[in-house]
């Protein structure tokens, strides 16, 4: 099921959710994502510094996407 994203604790809680359903550990996801355990810690903790291109990184290890368009404004 495809979710908006409106925030970086979204953004986390989608990694997690992820990692959780594949049954990783925080360090071997993060191994596997080739990031640092601490980098993978604060995103799913909605870290709003995290870095994007490391961000992207988690998410395209972990078969995840973020797709960007404009937005359906409702009518006035």
């Amino acid at each position: 099921m495809k979710e908006n994203v409106k925030s970086p604790a979204d953004v986390g809680k989608a990694v997690r959710k992820k990692r959780k359903e594949d049954d990783l550990t925080l360090a071997d996801a993060a191994a596997l994502c080739g990031v640092g355990y601490r980098f993978l810690s604060d995103l799913e903790n909605g870290k709003t510094t995290a870095e994007l291109g490391k961000t992207l990184q988690v998410l395209t290890a972990l078969g995840l996407e973020i797709r960007v368009g404009p937005k359906d404004w409702p009518n006035a």
